[in-house]
């Protein structure tokens, strides 16, 4: 039985796979840095109302009692829970979601304006939308760009449970 005998690649398919293979990592590292930038812009951009709603240090908390609601934000009346706060007229609530006069809110001030902020769970998801929204971007780019399909299902789940705990809390 005679040997066979294997010869060596030639030296252009070589460098033709290692360019090949260098092509593969440029675009794992470009689609890992657009996730990244997509779930850093998604959480830099909710921080600010998330803060307002998690955090009591300088912010004004009470309760808002709607009087008047249209399509985008609804107004009210707003009464500290502290004693030391003032009373004031008018407050303003942004309004995505149905609310109705007469409802009665737990928020807060954003410092230095009437705006308030629902706080408690409600009120730190609905801050986190833009974080949602990112999460769910994030796992479309994952799975058509990188082709990891567990990691997405899971990266655009959490961004659609995020999404639907915001409407049943709100």
């Amino acid at each position: 039985m005679p040997a066979t005998r294997q010869s060596k690649p030639s030296r252009s398919r070589r460098i033709g796979q290692s360019a090949f293979g260098a092509l593969l990592l440029m675009r794992l590292v470009l689609l890992l840095a657009v996730v990244a930038l997509l779930v850093a812009a998604g959480g830099w951009s909710s921080w600010g109302d998330v803060r307002n709603a998690l955090e009591p240090d300088g912010r004004e908390r009470g309760t808002l009692s709607l009087q008047e609601c249209d399509r985008e934000e609804c107004t009210g009346s707003f009464t500290p829970d502290s004693d030391g706060g003032e009373t004031q007229e008018s407050a303003t609530l942004e309004q995505p979601i149905g609310r109705e006069a007469g409802d009665t809110l737990s928020v807060a001030l954003r410092p230095g304006t009437t705006e308030a902020v629902r706080t408690g769970l409600g009120g730190a998801l609905y801050g986190a939308l833009p974080l949602a929204g990112a999460l769910i971007l994030a796992g479309i780019v994952i799975a058509g760009g990188l082709r990891w399909f567990r990691t997405a299902w899971i990266t655009a789940g959490v961004g659609i449970v995020m999404m639907a705990s915001t409407i049943l809390l709100w």
